[in-house]
């Protein structure tokens, strides 16, 4: 049984989400609360999983998921989103964030995501991905051309295995490379894409054509 907290101010989302999760019979909504300061002890209480809005009164979503993370570092933070921005999706995933849904996402995605293995990639539900492509995926976003970006064959490597979601240690293992020199290459593509993120790197190599786009839920 996985236990899931919702934390959302939208009452009658916060509604829906729970009457949903507590029709699963694999799942068990433990709380539906609309403020980071009263999902924290009910977090404590038990939650795997916690779906978190990004906008609440209050301590906000980023700052409630370092919270979260903080005091119970196995549970499982969800962002949940109305206007997906690469700048916050960031600094969820630098808080700790394990993936981002969308609120017009539909529910079996939702209810996907929820069953998504613990320490599996990070994982991006497919309308918050193409909100955050722009019109390369198929988003409302207007943007310029896209430079082109030319990466050598280790760092392309490199860069396909981000958007698998691994991290330096996992590259170099699976380079049968030092973690210093992943580390290096890592820098290296994120440099060459403008990106401070492995999340914006995959979006930047996504909207350059060097990863492909998937509409499905992509982990990266």
């Amino acid at each position: 049984m996985i236990k899931v907290l919702v934390v959302e101010d939208q009452r009658a989302l916060a509604d829906a989400l729970e009457l949903a999760i507590g029709s699963q019979p694999d799942l068990e909504c433990v709380g539906a609360v609309g403020t980071v300061e009263a999902a924290l002890p009910l977090a404590a209480a038990g939650a795997d999983t916690v779906l978190m809005d990004v906008h609440l009164p209050g301590i906000n979503g980023i700052e409630g998921t370092a919270a979260l993370k903080a005091a119970h570092p196995e549970a499982r933070v969800l962002i949940l989103t109305a206007d997906p921005d690469p700048a916050v999706l960031a600094a969820a995933t630098a808080a700790g964030a394990a993936g981002f849904l969308s609120k017009d996402s539909r529910l079996p995605d939702i209810l996907a995501a929820l069953r998504a293995p613990a320490g599996g990639p990070l994982l991006v539900e497919g309308t918050a991905l193409v909100a955050l492509l722009g019109p390369a995926g198929g988003g409302r976003e207007t943007r310029g051309p896209v430079p082109p970006v030319r990466l050598t064959a280790r760092e392309l490597q490199v860069l396909r295995l981000l958007g698998d979601g691994l991290g330096p240690q996992a590259i170099a293992e699976r380079l049968v490379i030092s973690r210093h020199t992943a580390r290096g290459h890592v820098k290296k593509v994120l440099m060459k894409l403008g990106a401070h993120s492995q999340l914006e790197a995959v979006v930047a190599a996504t909207r350059t054509g060097l990863l492909p786009a998937d509409p499905e839920n992509h982990p990266i």
